[in-house]
């Protein structure tokens, strides 16, 4: 009998043993399922930002620092790929014809055309994600840049924050001017560089006199219709005439001035091919150029490029397009993750750690705090200078040393006191003439950097670039372009 009890006995522990198993195996999936009723964690995305400007050797060390921080905020990480600024326009062409991957482009009135590219179905559509998705940039950016950005009725990207009005100004490298003493007080006139050009080549002959690219364009009382192309209307126009500029006696002065300043050497050989002139404004191996100012600009100049830059107004402050179209980030109509895309963009332009760090890079490597709202930049800097205006809202930018606390209200008055051109709003739509534009660019390439930057004599060049512009098609243009604008004169009571 104890024999048959204890049998039985270490038969009921072993079942009570195998329940206890069970229960165990069976309480272990149903927690599992349990958790798999729970939302799942959300993957991150890469998101991939095409921009503009000469390739910086730190861009792939400073994403990785963005990343940390934009994993954190909105779950994204970031690659930024850089174009040169020459390649930009057809690098993002023939990025868009292939569908390459990418999420955030820039893009400009006058690199990869905004507006062009917006109505060729480049960009996403993006009110309803800026409606969801980006209500800090709306309570943040001036109003007039989203409004001064629409294409038909419709945003296609997110404006820099930044100077409303253009406004050209001849730039000046102080330390050449300090050494010979040379007055810049009364410059402004592109024929009134002269003499400071001609002390410049004789007594520093391996200086750059006269800095510029192949995008150089004089400067001419003129608003373009289309950036860089000869289809203009005067400033002070009462008609709304839209000329073939190539054919006024402005730019027929102007291309003769360059021509003489060429042929006497102030300008460099290769100007009408170098996509930028970073490496002048890197070394210091220049005198002048032309650049579009803000408030305070000489201090930016001076404190990116490690010695002092001065300057002297070269034209008004006119709001154009080209100002309010000047720098604009869109979302690609192949991108992956545009909710993500406007995402990164509203954290972009609303939060100042990222901002600055797009901007400056790694504190502490790249830069250093002087207070709350200074930085000066460090060494490093040079392997990581980023062109500020493409990058989003700059009013939250530190500060340089120099700078005054006020800075960002002098921003404000001077975007109030900015003059609108005639034309201000009006987005040429070349669709009936997508033939002859596509021919018209075709000669610009051929003509129209070697004429601005002054390599070719007008007088023998300028002819067969306008008879080439009439072979492509340009007049049937200018006529669709008028037909367009008397259309929109008349809708806006202008």
């Amino acid at each position: 009998m104890i024999k048959s009890r204890r049998s039985f006995s270490f038969v009921l522990a072993m079942l009570m043993a195998f329940v206890l198993v069970l229960s165990a195996c069976g309480g272990s999936k149903n927690n599992a399922e349990g958790n798999s009723n729970e939302p799942a964690a959300e993957a991150p995305v890469n998101l991939i930002w095409y921009t503009i400007g000469t390739p910086q050797q730190d861009v792939d060390k400073v994403m990785e620092a963005v990343s940390k921080y934009t994993l954190e905020k909105i779950n994204a990480t970031i690659t930024m790929k850089m174009v040169d600024w020459g390649d930009y326009p057809q690098k993002m062409q023939v990025n868009v014809a292939s569908g390459e991957p990418m999420d955030i482009i820039f893009t400009a009135s006058g690199g990869f055309d905004y507006v062009q590219n917006a109505r060729k179905g480049a960009f996403m559509e993006m009110d309803d994600l800026l409606e969801k998705y980006g209500k800090g940039i709306k309570d943040t950016i001036d109003p007039a840049f989203l409004e001064g950005s629409k294409v038909d009725g419709h945003n296609y990207g997110i404006p820099a924050n930044k100077e409303l009005p253009q406004e050209n100004v001849w730039r000046f490298n102080k330390n050449l001017v300090d050494k010979y003493n040379l007055d810049i007080s009364n410059v402004r006139s592109l024929e009134s560089l002269e003499p400071l050009l001609k002390t410049i080549k004789e007594k520093e002959p391996n200086v750059t006199a006269f800095g510029m690219d192949k995008n150089f364009l004089p400067n001419l009382p003129f608003d373009y219709v289309i950036q860089n192309l000869p289809m203009a209307v005067k400033l002070d126009t009462t008609d709304y005439k839209i000329v073939n500029i190539l054919e006024t006696p402005e730019m027929k002065q102007a291309l003769t001035t360059m021509h003489k300043y060429y042929e006497a050497g102030y300008i460099a050989p290769e100007a009408a091919t170098t996509g930028s002139t970073n490496d002048l404004t890197t070394s210091g191996n220049w005198f002048t150029d032309m650049a579009q100012t803000q408030p305070l600009a000489d201090n930016l100049w001076s404190a990116s490029y490690g010695y002092p830059v001065v300057s002297t107004p070269a034209s008004n402050s006119i709001i154009n397009n080209n100002s309010v179209q000047g720098s604009i980030m869109a979302i690609s109509a192949n991108s992956e993750h545009p909710e993500k895309a406007m995402e990164f963009l509203n954290l972009l332009n609303t939060d100042p750690v990222l901002r600055n760090m797009v901007d400056s890079g790694i504190e502490g490597e790249h830069y250093k705090k002087i207070d709350d709202t200074h930085m000066e930049n460090l060494p490093a800097s040079k392997s990581y200078d980023m062109p500020s205006y493409s990058l989003g809202n700059n009013m939250l930018l530190y500060l340089n040393p120099n700078d005054q606390s006020d800075k960002w209200e002098q921003f404000k008055k001077f975007n109030a006191e900015g003059v609108d051109s005639p034309i201000l709003s009006f987005n040429f739509d070349s669709t009936k003439v997508a033939t002859e534009m596509a021919a018209v660019q075709n000669v610009k390439e051929q003509f129209w950097a070697s004429l601005m930057t002054g390599t070719v004599d007008p007088e023998e060049y300028l002819p067969k670039a306008i008879e080439k512009f009439k072979e492509a098609g340009l007049d049937k243009v200018i006529a669709e372009a008028q037909t367009q604008l008397d259309a929109w004169r008349a809708a806006n009571n202008k």
